[in-house]
């Protein structure tokens, strides 16, 4: 079954409040929370104190991404209002140990991948994850075009997971609409993190229908 995680960077922050109820109403799984440093990314974004407020006003479960460089220093002040916490392989020191830390403070763990590094290169840390996601843009912005290349990772991962009888979600961020959506089910992804294509658009809840659908 295909999860839908809209990114909410993409939304007007002055009407948070509004957009989160919309995206609750069109039968979002979770949302998709991008933490940005200006330095692990060039762009910068927000918080701890605004992923706390909209803990506050959701139901909805957050997918935080952590951008950001050296994690693990930052992992028990997120895993407070996380329900999933991801971060990058090539910004973490040591990411087996900070994988068991997300697990161990109750929050679902996540290993993120750049276009650059090559899904192999995780496969020792699979067992450690709940989550793995690839990532089909550069991340730092919004708006970019998705990456076919992703798509073969993809396939990688997913037949390594299966391979291993691991029940972990595969997640793609980055350019996905629903002609790259469609792509990136059939390589094996279940998890869509979605922006622009869905929030602020008047046809979301069909939109989110049709990706839960794929």
């Amino acid at each position: 079954m295909v999860k839908v995680s809209p990114s909410i960077l993409s939304a007007d922050f002055l009407e948070f409040t509004d957009e989160i109820k919309r995206m609750e109403e069109s039968g979002v799984d979770m949302l998709h929370v991008d933490v940005m440093d200006g330095n692990f990314v060039p762009n910068i974004s927000f918080g701890n104190p605004l992923i706390k407020s909209i803990k506050e006003h959701t139901r909805l479960p957050l997918d935080v991404h952590l951008m950001i460089d050296k994690p693990h220093r930052y992992i028990e002040d997120f895993a407070k209002y996380a329900d999933i916490l991801g971060f990058h392989f090539e910004a973490g020191s040591d990411n087996s140990e900070t994988l068991k830390k997300i697990r161990a403070l109750g929050v679902k763990s996540c290993m993120t991948i750049k276009p650059c590094t090559k899904p192999e290169e995780i496969f020792d840390l699979l067992p450690l994850c709940d989550m793995v996601l690839v990532m089909s843009v550069e991340p730092g912005f919004g708006g970019q075009k998705f990456m076919p290349e992703a798509l073969e990772k993809l396939k990688v991962l997913r037949n390594e997971i299966n391979k291993r009888g691991l029940e972990i979600d595969l997640e793609v961020d980055g350019g996905v609409n629903g002609e790259t959506a469609e792509a990136a089910v059939k390589a094996g992804a279940n998890v869509l993190v979605a922006g622009s294509y869905i929030i602020g658009s008047p046809e979301m809840k069909e939109r989110i229908k049709y990706l839960k659908s794929l």
